[in-house]
């Protein structure tokens, strides 16, 4: 194991630059996820850590080892991609002890190592099978155990899981955090799903067109998000946006008023903003109270409700965790918790201020002793 820094790291293809003067410290044994739309970066990023792209500026350190000018395989990595990159004529073993054989090593050592992997990933009654005969996520953990007989200081997954259906996500995503609970090997994850980030990573760095937005813990994230990009990123369904301006009454938006605590809407008064509310912080209230909101779309997810709705003049997402007898038209009267809503420079995108900031009250969450 060991830690990985990034230091005024550049990459230029041409005239363009996709990476611009990036620090990054990951920590020894972290799980860290790379998270940002396409084009933002992100698999350009690791693949410098790999060796497989060059640097155009700065210096990657791995360990105690400057390896920026180092080629891949002296960099005590290993990677596993988005298709697997398995040879098709050999056997699952042959696969997982490739790059050993490569190397040199003796026969018994690697049939040692690739019987422990096998034994991790659950793939010991595989292991004369070829790629063809296996499922996608059969094929996934062969990428996996390739990877861990290696024994590396860091490894490094390129969006593992894009190819595999949704059910398959869920497993796999369980089985690569429980791998690392277990092994504790420095990791680096780049993904497009911020689900995948939220569930997985200890700490999550938010790209935008090749620069940090934010790093933090999911949680951190989640409830104090930097700016509107990582507020709008993080969460499924996304936050909800409503331009309007503050005063000491509240929040005035399209012909409603939305709660802030008093104290805010006062300092931050005729100053144009944007409201940040997710959609599981509006709750119902009985007609006459609260803020009328017109059904426009029910999306029924079994045991969660969620609702398109017009509030004022703006188009909102509400999610209710119960089961909703709504139709389009219906109106419904809603109340934001003013407690858990951000506000946002209308011209920057910056958070001016979250209501409250302690992760407990946001969300929620009694504090554990």
């Amino acid at each position: 194991m060991a830690e990985v820094i990034l230091s005024q790291v550049r990459k230029r293809f041409g005239a363009v630059d996709v990476i611009h003067g990036l620090d990054l410290h990951v920590r020894d044994g972290e799980f860290l996820a790379l998270v940002g739309p396409s084009g933002c970066g992100k698999s350009t990023l690791l693949r410098m850590i790999a060796g497989l792209e060059s640097v155009t500026h700065g210096s990657i350190g791995i360990g105690a080892r400057d390896v920026t000018e180092l080629d891949p395989k002296d960099r005590d990595i290993a990677m596993v991609f988005q298709n697997y990159a398995l040879y098709p004529h050999m056997t699952v073993a042959a696969n997982m002890g490739f790059s050993l054989e490569h190397r040199g090593s003796p026969k018994a050592e690697i049939a040692e190592r690739v019987r422990r992997a096998a034994e991790i990933l659950g793939l010991s009654q595989l292991l004369e099978r070829r790629p063809r005969q296996l499922s996608g996520g059969q094929r996934q953990r062969v990428a996996m155990g390739r990877a861990i007989v290696r024994d590396p200081q860091v490894f490094l997954f390129d969006e593992p899981l894009s190819n595999l259906d949704a059910q398959l996500r869920i497993v796999m995503r369980g089985e690569i955090k429980s791998l690392h609970q277990r092994l504790r090997t420095t990791t680096l994850y780049v993904t497009h799903d911020q689900v995948e980030a939220m569930t997985m990573a200890d700490r999550i760095v938010v790209l935008n067109a090749g620069r940090v937005e934010q790093v933090g813990s999911p949680l951190e994230l989640f409830d104090r998000p930097a700016n509107r990009f990582v507020a709008a990123f993080i969460g499924s369904p996304a936050m909800n946006f409503i331009p309007g301006r503050c005063t000491a009454e509240g929040f005035a938006a399209g012909g409603v008023l939305l709660p802030l605590p008093a104290e805010s809407g006062a300092a931050h008064a005729g100053r144009e903003a944007v409201y940040g509310i997710r959609p599981e912080h509006f709750e119902r209230c009985a007609a006459g109270e609260g803020l009328p909101a017109q059904v426009m779309l029910v999306e029924p997810l079994g045991s969660e409700t969620q609702l398109v709705l017009r509030l004022g003049d703006a188009q909102v997402i509400a999610l209710f965790h119960e089961r909703l007898s709504a139709a389009p038209g219906d109106v419904l009267h809603l109340r934001p918790k003013g407690h858990a809503a951000h506000l946002f420079d209308a011209r920057s995108g910056v958070r001016m201020v979250a209501f409250p900031d302690p992760v407990e009250a946001a969300v929620g969450m009694p504090r554990v002793a």
